[in-house]
């Protein structure tokens, strides 16, 4: 498993993130998931999710706010922060979200595309009690039920091209192909000139086409 920083910053990174939804939304009095689209839009979430120190340890959640607040022009209010001594749901949710995406390595924007933060909150109880270990394992069915298609073959869809057309323009042997799209094997793991073929021929970038494969879930990652 190739997480997606240090893991010298993963304790400072999940309070961060904790303490920001818990401000966002219980001091600036913001919808949870709009704070988060608006965390996406400003750049930081990128930043964040790469494990840029100025931002997961350099910051604290309530600054991260006013940033994010700054970057999209949303609101010029900037409420004292109230530290409440009794850990919310808000910010277990950010908690665990930081967790998680340190873990799979994806983008906080492919994660809460399928698992918003309305819905990690919904798993409060009984996970906040329970080892990080026992949430990814309901995140990765919650992902995986609700994004049965491959990254590859939804863009090779869009572009209207066969497995067939696209391992003979790529090079990558159909039955690779094949397996990448049905998760039997890790694209993340992939030759790198493959990833690379592929994302030429598709027009993308080789990471709109990488997906998340939790452990156990492939036949054959290699």
């Amino acid at each position: 498993m190739t997480c997606a920083y240090d893991e010298m910053y993963l304790p400072q990174a999940r309070e961060t993130m904790g303490a920001m939804l818990d401000y966002a939304v219980w001091d600036c009095k913001v919808d949870i998931d709009r704070f988060f689209d608006l965390f996406l839009v400003s750049g930081l979430a990128d930043r964040f999710g790469r494990g840029d120190p100025t931002v997961v340890a350099g910051k604290s959640g309530p600054e991260i706010v006013w940033d994010v607040f700054a970057a999209t022009g949303f609101s010029d209010e900037r409420p004292k922060p109230r530290y409440n001594m009794n850990r919310s749901r808000e910010y277990w949710t950010g908690w665990i979200l930081a967790h998680y995406q340190w873990h799979t390595a994806m983008s906080f924007g492919e994660i809460v595309r399928y698992i918003p933060p309305s819905r990690v909150m919904t798993l409060y109880s009984p996970y906040h009690e329970r080892d990080p270990r026992a949430f990814i394992e309901r995140a990765d069915d919650i992902y995986l039920d609700a994004k049965p298609e491959a990254n590859l073959k939804m863009r090779r869809e869009a572009r209207r091209m066969s497995q067939s057309e696209l391992a003979a323009a790529s090079g990558v042997p159909l039955r690779t192909l094949q397996q990448y799209e049905q998760r039997q094997k890790d694209i993340r793991k992939a030759n790198v000139d493959y990833a690379i073929s592929l994302a030429r021929v598709l027009g993308c970038r080789v990471e709109d086409i990488v997906d998340y494969t939790p452990q156990g879930a492939t036949s054959n990652a290699t």
